[in-house]
Protein backbone atom coordinates (compact mmCIF):
# COMPACT_ATOMS: atom_id res chain seq x y z
CA UNK A 1 0.00 0.00 0.00
CA UNK A 2 2.81 2.32 0.83
CA UNK A 3 4.25 1.84 -2.50
CA UNK A 4 0.66 2.47 -4.25
CA UNK A 5 0.47 5.62 -2.43
CA UNK A 6 3.80 6.88 -3.41
CA UNK A 7 3.22 5.81 -7.00
CA UNK A 8 0.68 7.57 -6.74
CA UNK A 9 1.92 11.06 -5.42
CA UNK A 10 4.97 10.36 -7.79
CA UNK A 11 2.33 10.49 -10.65
CA UNK A 12 0.57 13.21 -9.32
CA UNK A 13 3.84 15.27 -9.08
CA UNK A 14 4.80 14.19 -13.05
CA UNK A 15 1.00 15.31 -13.95
CA UNK A 16 1.51 18.81 -12.37
CA UNK A 17 4.67 19.11 -14.13
CA UNK A 18 3.66 18.20 -17.26
CA UNK A 19 0.82 20.34 -17.13
CA UNK A 20 3.05 23.62 -16.10
CA UNK A 21 5.36 22.49 -19.15
CA UNK A 22 2.53 22.57 -21.62
CA UNK A 23 1.04 25.65 -20.32
CA UNK A 24 4.18 27.46 -20.11
CA UNK A 25 5.94 27.19 -23.50
CA UNK A 26 5.54 27.14 -27.21
CA UNK A 27 4.27 23.79 -28.43
CA UNK A 28 1.82 23.02 -25.22
CA UNK A 29 -0.82 20.44 -25.64
CA UNK A 30 -4.80 22.05 -26.18
CA UNK A 31 -7.80 20.62 -27.04
CA UNK A 32 -6.61 19.09 -30.61
CA UNK A 33 -4.03 17.41 -28.47
CA UNK A 34 -0.71 19.08 -30.46
CA UNK A 35 -1.03 22.65 -30.17
CA UNK A 36 -2.17 22.80 -33.87
CA UNK A 37 -4.85 24.49 -35.53
CA UNK A 38 -5.73 28.21 -36.87
CA UNK A 39 -4.02 31.05 -36.26
CA UNK A 40 -4.51 35.17 -35.85
CA UNK A 41 -1.39 37.14 -37.22
CA UNK A 42 -1.88 40.36 -35.87
CA UNK A 43 0.72 43.15 -37.57
CA UNK A 44 0.66 46.62 -38.45
CA UNK A 45 -0.79 47.78 -41.54
CA UNK A 46 1.32 46.30 -44.10
CA UNK A 47 2.60 49.66 -46.42
CA UNK A 48 3.96 47.52 -49.36
CA UNK A 49 1.22 44.77 -49.26
CA UNK A 50 3.31 42.02 -49.25
CA UNK A 51 2.12 40.06 -46.16
CA UNK A 52 -1.07 38.49 -47.62
CA UNK A 53 0.53 37.08 -50.79
CA UNK A 54 3.08 35.45 -48.76
CA UNK A 55 0.69 33.98 -46.26
CA UNK A 56 -1.27 32.84 -48.99
CA UNK A 57 1.38 30.16 -49.76
CA UNK A 58 1.42 28.93 -45.76
CA UNK A 59 -2.59 28.23 -46.24
CA UNK A 60 -2.00 26.30 -49.53
CA UNK A 61 0.36 23.86 -47.83
CA UNK A 62 -1.23 23.65 -44.54
CA UNK A 63 -5.02 23.86 -44.68
CA UNK A 64 -5.48 22.51 -41.13
CA UNK A 65 -3.33 25.45 -39.79
CA UNK A 66 -4.65 28.85 -41.40
CA UNK A 67 -3.47 32.21 -40.94
CA UNK A 68 -5.45 34.53 -40.60
CA UNK A 69 -4.10 38.57 -40.95
CA UNK A 70 -5.46 41.13 -39.14
CA UNK A 71 -3.78 44.33 -40.05
CA UNK A 72 -3.72 47.11 -37.67
CA UNK A 73 -2.96 51.09 -38.12
CA UNK A 74 0.38 51.77 -39.37
CA UNK A 75 0.81 54.03 -36.51
CA UNK A 76 3.28 51.89 -34.19
CA UNK A 77 1.45 54.15 -30.97
CA UNK A 78 -1.97 52.92 -32.49
CA UNK A 79 -1.05 49.50 -33.10
CA UNK A 80 0.90 49.34 -29.95
CA UNK A 81 -2.08 49.84 -27.97
CA UNK A 82 -4.47 48.12 -29.67
CA UNK A 83 -1.69 44.61 -29.25
CA UNK A 84 -1.88 45.67 -25.42
CA UNK A 85 -5.73 46.05 -25.27
CA UNK A 86 -6.20 42.67 -26.58
CA UNK A 87 -3.12 40.96 -24.03
CA UNK A 88 -4.87 42.13 -21.32
CA UNK A 89 -8.27 40.58 -22.33
CA UNK A 90 -8.37 38.11 -20.09
CA UNK A 91 -7.37 35.13 -22.25
CA UNK A 92 -10.28 36.31 -24.81
CA UNK A 93 -7.74 37.84 -26.63
CA UNK A 94 -8.34 37.53 -30.45
CA UNK A 95 -4.39 37.58 -31.60
CA UNK A 96 -2.19 34.12 -31.53
CA UNK A 97 1.11 35.72 -33.18
CA UNK A 98 1.89 38.93 -32.79
CA UNK A 99 4.19 40.73 -35.49
CA UNK A 100 5.66 43.80 -32.45
CA UNK A 101 8.21 46.12 -32.81
CA UNK A 102 11.51 45.09 -31.38
CA UNK A 103 10.79 47.22 -28.84
CA UNK A 104 8.29 45.63 -27.44
CA UNK A 105 9.52 42.69 -26.56
CA UNK A 106 10.51 43.75 -22.90
CA UNK A 107 7.37 45.39 -21.95
CA UNK A 108 5.22 42.29 -23.78
CA UNK A 109 7.34 39.49 -21.85
CA UNK A 110 7.89 41.64 -18.12
CA UNK A 111 4.05 41.59 -18.80
CA UNK A 112 3.39 38.47 -19.08
CA UNK A 113 1.39 38.75 -22.61
CA UNK A 114 3.20 36.71 -24.60
CA UNK A 115 5.28 32.86 -24.16
CA UNK A 116 9.31 32.31 -23.60
CA UNK A 117 10.28 30.47 -26.60
CA UNK A 118 12.50 27.28 -26.81
CA UNK A 119 16.09 28.66 -28.68
CA UNK A 120 16.52 25.47 -30.92
CA UNK A 121 13.10 25.47 -32.99
CA UNK A 122 14.26 28.35 -34.78
CA UNK A 123 17.51 29.44 -36.77
CA UNK A 124 18.80 32.19 -34.70
CA UNK A 125 22.81 31.21 -35.95
CA UNK A 126 21.83 32.26 -39.25
CA UNK A 127 20.44 35.84 -38.20
CA UNK A 128 22.30 38.96 -38.15
CA UNK A 129 24.39 38.87 -34.91
CA UNK A 130 22.23 42.13 -33.49
CA UNK A 131 18.47 41.20 -34.04
CA UNK A 132 18.96 38.50 -31.49
CA UNK A 133 19.33 40.62 -28.25
CA UNK A 134 15.82 42.26 -29.68
CA UNK A 135 14.29 39.06 -29.14
CA UNK A 136 15.21 38.26 -25.32
CA UNK A 137 14.27 40.05 -22.08
CA UNK A 138 15.92 38.84 -18.63
CA UNK A 139 18.11 36.25 -20.55
CA UNK A 140 15.34 34.42 -22.18
CA UNK A 141 13.79 34.49 -25.58
CA UNK A 142 10.78 35.81 -26.06
CA UNK A 143 10.19 35.93 -29.73
CA UNK A 144 11.91 35.48 -33.21
CA UNK A 145 13.94 38.12 -35.18
CA UNK A 146 11.63 38.81 -38.67
CA UNK A 147 12.73 41.93 -40.34
CA UNK A 148 15.44 44.10 -38.73
CA UNK A 149 16.18 48.03 -39.83
CA UNK A 150 18.76 50.52 -39.64
CA UNK A 151 18.02 54.40 -40.64
CA UNK A 152 19.97 55.79 -43.67
CA UNK A 153 20.77 58.81 -44.94
CA UNK A 154 18.65 58.91 -48.16
CA UNK A 155 20.52 62.18 -50.80
CA UNK A 156 20.11 63.20 -53.99
CA UNK A 157 23.05 62.18 -55.77
CA UNK A 158 22.24 63.73 -58.80
CA UNK A 159 21.90 67.43 -57.34
CA UNK A 160 25.49 66.38 -55.04
CA UNK A 161 27.02 65.13 -58.65
CA UNK A 162 26.06 68.73 -60.28
CA UNK A 163 28.01 70.51 -57.52
CA UNK A 164 31.10 67.90 -57.35
CA UNK A 165 30.88 67.18 -53.80
CA UNK A 166 30.20 64.14 -51.93
CA UNK A 167 27.63 62.88 -49.35
CA UNK A 168 27.79 64.21 -45.72
CA UNK A 169 29.56 61.93 -43.59
CA UNK A 170 29.72 64.37 -40.33
CA UNK A 171 27.02 66.58 -38.99
CA UNK A 172 28.87 69.34 -39.97
CA UNK A 173 28.83 68.53 -43.77
CA UNK A 174 25.00 67.48 -43.37
CA UNK A 175 24.47 71.13 -41.94
CA UNK A 176 26.84 73.37 -44.75
CA UNK A 177 24.80 71.25 -47.52
CA UNK A 178 21.83 71.65 -45.79
CA UNK A 179 21.86 75.35 -45.72
CA UNK A 180 23.66 76.01 -49.00
CA UNK A 181 23.24 73.63 -51.74
CA UNK A 182 19.29 72.71 -51.49
CA UNK A 183 18.11 76.29 -51.55
CA UNK A 184 19.95 76.74 -54.45
CA UNK A 185 18.01 74.27 -56.60
CA UNK A 186 15.11 74.70 -54.53
CA UNK A 187 15.02 72.03 -52.03
CA UNK A 188 14.89 71.89 -48.02
CA UNK A 189 17.36 70.55 -46.44
CA UNK A 190 17.27 67.95 -44.29
CA UNK A 191 14.26 65.69 -42.71
CA UNK A 192 13.58 63.23 -40.69
CA UNK A 193 10.43 61.42 -38.35
CA UNK A 194 9.74 64.74 -36.28
CA UNK A 195 5.87 64.34 -35.25
CA UNK A 196 5.57 63.39 -31.75
CA UNK A 197 5.19 59.16 -31.75
CA UNK A 198 6.96 56.64 -31.87
CA UNK A 199 9.17 58.05 -35.10
CA UNK A 200 10.94 61.22 -32.73
CA UNK A 201 12.00 58.80 -30.47
CA UNK A 202 13.74 56.90 -32.63
CA UNK A 203 15.38 59.91 -34.37
CA UNK A 204 16.30 61.32 -30.84
CA UNK A 205 17.73 58.63 -29.59
CA UNK A 206 19.89 58.41 -32.99
CA UNK A 207 21.22 61.74 -32.33
CA UNK A 208 21.83 60.75 -28.87
CA UNK A 209 23.73 57.74 -29.62
CA UNK A 210 25.61 59.28 -32.69
CA UNK A 211 27.30 61.76 -30.22
CA UNK A 212 28.11 59.34 -27.61
CA UNK A 213 25.34 58.91 -25.79
CA UNK A 214 22.35 56.67 -23.94
CA UNK A 215 19.06 57.23 -22.40
CA UNK A 216 18.78 54.41 -20.28
CA UNK A 217 20.74 51.23 -18.94
CA UNK A 218 20.07 47.25 -18.67
CA UNK A 219 17.21 46.30 -18.66
CA UNK A 220 15.94 50.50 -17.54
CA UNK A 221 16.44 50.33 -14.20
CA UNK A 222 19.57 53.21 -14.35
CA UNK A 223 19.02 56.64 -16.11
CA UNK A 224 21.82 57.50 -18.17
CA UNK A 225 20.63 60.62 -20.21
CA UNK A 226 21.83 63.40 -18.42
CA UNK A 227 25.41 63.61 -20.19
CA UNK A 228 27.30 66.09 -22.80
CA UNK A 229 26.45 63.85 -25.19
CA UNK A 230 22.66 64.24 -25.14
CA UNK A 231 22.76 67.73 -25.09
CA UNK A 232 25.06 67.63 -28.56
CA UNK A 233 22.37 65.24 -30.20
CA UNK A 234 19.51 67.10 -29.16
CA UNK A 235 20.98 70.52 -29.96
CA UNK A 236 21.58 68.94 -33.48
CA UNK A 237 17.67 68.64 -34.02
CA UNK A 238 16.82 71.89 -32.04
CA UNK A 239 19.63 73.85 -34.21
CA UNK A 240 18.73 72.32 -37.57
CA UNK A 241 14.44 73.60 -36.85
CA UNK A 242 15.72 76.90 -35.37
CA UNK A 243 18.20 77.66 -38.76
CA UNK A 244 15.78 76.69 -41.04
CA UNK A 245 17.63 73.67 -42.37
CA UNK A 246 15.32 71.28 -40.90
CA UNK A 247 12.05 72.59 -42.57
CA UNK A 248 8.78 73.14 -39.87
CA UNK A 249 6.76 71.38 -41.92
CA UNK A 250 9.05 68.10 -40.94
CA UNK A 251 7.73 68.70 -37.40
CA UNK A 252 4.42 67.00 -38.54
CA UNK A 253 6.07 64.17 -40.71
CA UNK A 254 6.05 60.60 -39.99
CA UNK A 255 7.64 57.80 -42.34
CA UNK A 256 5.51 58.07 -44.97
CA UNK A 257 5.53 62.01 -44.96
CA UNK A 258 8.98 62.17 -44.82
CA UNK A 259 9.36 59.59 -47.98
CA UNK A 260 6.71 61.42 -50.16
CA UNK A 261 8.25 64.61 -49.13
CA UNK A 262 11.70 62.99 -50.88
CA UNK A 263 9.85 61.09 -53.40
CA UNK A 264 8.30 64.43 -55.00
CA UNK A 265 11.89 65.84 -54.62
CA UNK A 266 11.07 68.76 -52.31
CA UNK A 267 13.84 67.12 -50.00
CA UNK A 268 17.83 66.89 -50.75
CA UNK A 269 18.29 64.99 -47.84
CA UNK A 270 16.01 62.03 -45.92
CA UNK A 271 16.64 60.41 -42.65
CA UNK A 272 14.35 57.33 -43.53
CA UNK A 273 14.28 53.43 -43.33
CA UNK A 274 14.83 51.29 -46.31
CA UNK A 275 11.78 50.74 -47.61
CA UNK A 276 11.59 54.85 -48.97
CA UNK A 277 14.96 53.79 -50.72
CA UNK A 278 12.98 51.46 -52.97
CA UNK A 279 9.89 53.07 -53.13
CA UNK A 280 11.21 56.24 -54.39
CA UNK A 281 13.53 54.73 -56.50
CA UNK A 282 10.32 52.23 -58.38
CA UNK A 283 9.48 53.44 -62.24
CA UNK A 284 7.43 56.44 -62.38
CA UNK A 285 8.96 58.24 -59.08
CA UNK A 286 10.15 61.48 -59.99
CA UNK A 287 13.42 61.07 -58.23
CA UNK A 288 13.97 57.87 -60.10
CA UNK A 289 17.62 56.95 -60.58
CA UNK A 290 18.62 59.82 -58.81
CA UNK A 291 18.83 58.84 -55.21
CA UNK A 292 21.74 57.40 -52.80
CA UNK A 293 21.80 56.00 -49.67
CA UNK A 294 24.80 56.20 -46.60
CA UNK A 295 25.16 55.43 -42.98
CA UNK A 296 23.49 58.06 -41.20
CA UNK A 297 26.27 60.84 -40.18
CA UNK A 298 27.56 61.43 -36.59
CA UNK A 299 29.41 64.59 -35.06
CA UNK A 300 32.83 63.14 -36.03
CA UNK A 301 32.25 60.48 -38.51
CA UNK A 302 29.78 57.88 -39.09
CA UNK A 303 26.88 57.70 -36.93
CA UNK A 304 24.44 55.28 -34.96
CA UNK A 305 21.40 54.05 -36.38
CA UNK A 306 18.57 52.97 -34.00
CA UNK A 307 17.76 48.82 -34.46
CA UNK A 308 14.25 48.76 -36.03
CA UNK A 309 12.42 46.03 -37.19
CA UNK A 310 10.26 43.93 -35.90
CA UNK A 311 9.73 40.58 -34.23
CA UNK A 312 7.40 37.32 -33.83
CA UNK A 313 5.86 36.51 -30.41
CA UNK A 314 3.02 34.15 -29.25
CA UNK A 315 0.39 35.10 -26.92
CA UNK A 316 0.11 33.88 -24.07
CA UNK A 317 -3.23 33.06 -24.89
CA UNK A 318 -2.80 31.38 -28.21
CA UNK A 319 -5.17 29.06 -29.22
CA UNK A 320 -2.76 26.61 -31.22
CA UNK A 321 1.09 27.39 -30.01
CA UNK A 322 2.54 24.63 -31.82
CA UNK A 323 1.20 25.93 -35.10
CA UNK A 324 2.37 29.49 -33.83
CA UNK A 325 6.11 28.19 -33.59
CA UNK A 326 5.58 26.32 -36.57
CA UNK A 327 4.48 29.44 -38.55
CA UNK A 328 7.62 31.60 -37.21
CA UNK A 329 9.73 29.39 -38.14
CA UNK A 330 8.76 29.44 -42.64
CA UNK A 331 8.41 33.05 -41.83
CA UNK A 332 12.04 33.15 -41.21
CA UNK A 333 13.38 30.37 -43.24
CA UNK A 334 16.01 31.21 -45.99
CA UNK A 335 13.02 31.19 -48.99
CA UNK A 336 10.48 32.97 -46.90
CA UNK A 337 13.23 36.15 -45.81
CA UNK A 338 14.27 36.32 -49.68
CA UNK A 339 10.78 37.18 -50.47
CA UNK A 340 10.40 39.40 -47.28
CA UNK A 341 12.99 41.53 -49.33
CA UNK A 342 11.93 41.40 -52.81
CA UNK A 343 8.22 41.15 -52.20
CA UNK A 344 8.08 43.44 -49.35
CA UNK A 345 11.39 45.96 -49.72
CA UNK A 346 11.61 45.07 -45.89
CA UNK A 347 15.18 44.00 -44.35
CA UNK A 348 15.34 40.50 -43.60
CA UNK A 349 16.90 39.09 -40.47
CA UNK A 350 19.26 36.08 -42.70
CA UNK A 351 22.98 37.52 -42.84
CA UNK A 352 23.91 35.46 -46.32
CA UNK A 353 21.19 37.42 -48.14
CA UNK A 354 23.40 40.54 -47.32
CA UNK A 355 26.39 38.76 -49.75
CA UNK A 356 23.76 37.41 -52.83
CA UNK A 357 25.14 39.02 -56.12
CA UNK A 358 22.20 39.04 -57.51
CA UNK A 359 19.97 40.84 -54.31
CA UNK A 360 22.80 43.17 -54.29
CA UNK A 361 22.25 44.20 -58.17
CA UNK A 362 18.71 45.08 -57.34
CA UNK A 363 18.70 46.45 -53.85
CA UNK A 364 21.91 48.48 -54.07
CA UNK A 365 21.84 49.76 -50.71
CA UNK A 366 22.04 46.15 -49.21
CA UNK A 367 25.77 46.69 -48.21
CA UNK A 368 25.24 50.21 -46.81
CA UNK A 369 22.62 49.02 -44.47
CA UNK A 370 24.06 45.34 -43.37
CA UNK A 371 27.02 48.42 -42.15
CA UNK A 372 24.14 50.18 -40.36
CA UNK A 373 22.47 47.17 -38.82
CA UNK A 374 26.01 45.69 -37.43
CA UNK A 375 26.77 49.27 -35.73
CA UNK A 376 23.06 49.88 -34.70
CA UNK A 377 22.08 50.12 -31.25
CA UNK A 378 18.84 49.19 -29.86
CA UNK A 379 16.46 51.63 -28.15
CA UNK A 380 16.67 51.61 -24.25
CA UNK A 381 14.55 48.46 -23.09
CA UNK A 382 12.09 48.91 -20.40
CA UNK A 383 9.09 47.11 -19.05
CA UNK A 384 7.73 50.06 -18.75
CA UNK A 385 8.64 51.26 -22.80
CA UNK A 386 5.59 52.70 -23.75
CA UNK A 387 6.01 55.40 -20.99
CA UNK A 388 9.62 56.27 -21.75
CA UNK A 389 8.78 56.87 -25.83
CA UNK A 390 6.20 59.51 -24.58
CA UNK A 391 8.49 61.23 -22.23
CA UNK A 392 11.45 61.56 -24.81
CA UNK A 393 8.74 62.73 -27.19
CA UNK A 394 7.37 65.53 -25.48
CA UNK A 395 10.81 66.35 -24.15
CA UNK A 396 12.34 66.36 -27.89
CA UNK A 397 8.82 67.93 -29.34
CA UNK A 398 9.71 71.35 -26.96
CA UNK A 399 13.84 71.43 -27.51
CA UNK A 400 12.83 71.37 -31.54
CA UNK A 401 10.10 73.83 -31.31
CA UNK A 402 12.18 75.89 -29.33
CA UNK A 403 10.04 75.86 -26.10
CA UNK A 404 12.90 74.61 -24.58
CA UNK A 405 16.74 74.87 -24.62
CA UNK A 406 18.70 71.77 -24.94
CA UNK A 407 20.22 71.68 -21.83
CA UNK A 408 17.08 72.15 -20.13
CA UNK A 409 15.74 69.18 -22.07
CA UNK A 410 17.92 66.85 -21.06
CA UNK A 411 17.45 67.73 -16.95
CA UNK A 412 13.90 67.17 -17.69
CA UNK A 413 14.29 63.86 -19.17
CA UNK A 414 16.65 63.22 -16.28
CA UNK A 415 13.82 64.04 -14.13
CA UNK A 416 11.25 62.18 -15.69
CA UNK A 417 12.64 58.88 -16.46
CA UNK A 418 13.97 58.82 -13.46
CA UNK A 419 10.47 58.58 -12.05
CA UNK A 420 8.98 56.68 -15.06
CA UNK A 421 11.45 53.94 -13.81
CA UNK A 422 10.23 54.22 -9.89
CA UNK A 423 14.12 55.75 -9.15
Amino acid sequence: MRWIHAAGRGLLVLLVVMTGYAASGVGGGDADGNGRGPLTLATAGDLTGYLGPLLEGWNRTHPGERVTLVELPDSADETHAQMATDLRDGGRGRFDVLNIDVNWTSEFAAAGWIRPLPRDRFPLGTFLRPVVDTATYDGRLYAVPYVTNAGLLLYRKDVLAEEGVEPPHTWAELERLAKTVAPEHGLDGYAGQFLPYEGLTVNAAEAVYSAGGSILGGEGERVTVDSAAAREGIGFLARGVREGWIPRRALAYKEEESKQAFQDGRLLFLRNWPYAYVVASAEGSPVAGKIGAVPLPGPDGPGTSVLGGSNLAVSTHARHPDSAARLMAYLTSERVQRQVLTRGALPPVRAELYEDPELIREFPYLPTLRESVLTAAPRPKSPRYDQVSLVVQAVVRDAMTGRSTPEAAVRRLARELAAVSGR
